[in-house]
């Protein structure tokens, strides 16, 4: 089968795209004929080094794909021909993936393989960032960060269906439009966003950051709170936060957390429930999907590289 390996870490160029053996089935695995992979920044931390994995591995933490076979019993709802996704796991840069049973959710009829991929990993990202890292109430004015971004638009959908209010952080006026689009209140670029977020509070500040690049952006971030509000930060796209002095949080009593999603899916009830809701927010127009760009496996060196640019909207995948 073709597959994608990682050797040695590095830059888009250690993505090497190989042949290899079918996997063998583990205990409670299922073997998956992938038909879309999901293209993350969590693929890049991975594939950098910046995450540690043991070498040689096969990026990819989720997919969309048909079950195979199945090693062991099987959770009640799943058999052999279904079409189902998954994330967290790896190996989804493949023709062929062995992923735990257990962690294999049925995609609904009437959401197609592209669609489902972009509701898997960045459509519950931005289910509990709005639910459980900060449950957003009417009101409730939130500020997220790469708003043209996969998880940015979901987000930005998500919290206005909630009642909340959004100022969207992104880069270009092409960018910008596209967060009004989709519902942002407001759109801002970079420089100085701190201003936007207290004009727009009367001074106030944002009860909520969504913080998915990291370094670039966190102390002004920070700076953007409300007095016991909240600074989440769910990624690092400009690279991780240094060390941070606890008495800044101190000044106004700020919360501040670095979450991430195989914590809020860590039953298979959970992870299922989550992706319940997300399915039906989007059949109910409130997480709208937008499919950016699609690439064949052996392209995915070029799908990290436009990622990592930070020049991309919406979702990326590679088709199998």
């Amino acid at each position: 089968m073709k597959t994608i390996e990682v050797a040695e870490t590095g830059g888009p160029e250690k993505l090497q795209y190989v042949d290899r053996p079918i996997p063998i089935m583990g205990e409670n695995e299922s073997l998956v004929d992938v038909r879309v992979a999901g293209v993350n920044f969590i693929d890049t931390y991975h594939r950098s080094g910046l995450y540690p994995r043991p070498l040689p591995f096969t990026p990819g933490v989720e997919g969309v794909g048909i079950i195979r076979a199945i090693s062991g019993s099987a959770p009640s709802g799943l058999s052999v021909g279904m079409r189902v996704g998954w994330v967290v796991s790896t190996g989804g840069y493949a023709e062929v993936a062995t992923i735990p049973t257990a962690e294999l959710i049925p995609i609904p009829e009437g959401i197609d393989d592209a669609h489902a991929i972009a509701l898997l990993l960045q459509g519950m990202t931005a289910h509990y960032l709005a639910v459980d890292s900060y449950a957003i109430k009417p009101g409730n004015l939130a500020l997220v960060h790469a708003g043209a971004g996969g998880v940015g638009l979901l987000l930005t959908q998500y919290i206005k269906s909630l009642g909340g209010v959004v100022i969207a952080t992104a880069s270009t006026d092409a960018k910008r439009n596209l967060c009004l689009e989709n519902g942002a209140d407001l759109a801002i670029g970079y420089s100085g966003f701190k201003e936007g977020v207290l004009e727009l509070s009367n001074g106030v500040g944002a009860n909520v950051v969504y913080d998915g690049i990291g370094k670039t952006t966190f102390e002004e971030s920070l700076a953007c709170v409300q007095p016991r509000g909240s600074l989440v930060i769910f990624g690092y796209s400009s690279g991780p936060v240094p060390p941070v002095e606890l008495s800044k949080l101190m000044a106004r009593s700020i919360f501040l957390s670095r979450p991430t999603l195989k914590h809020f899916t860590s039953t298979r009830e959970e992870l299922l429930w989550r992706a319940s809701e997300v399915f039906t927010a989007h059949l109910n127009g409130h997480m709208n999907v937008r499919i950016s760009g699609r690439y064949s496996l052996e392209n995915a060196p070029q799908a990290h590289q436009d990622l990592e640019s930070r020049t991309t909207t919406g979702k990326l995948i590679l088709t199998l």
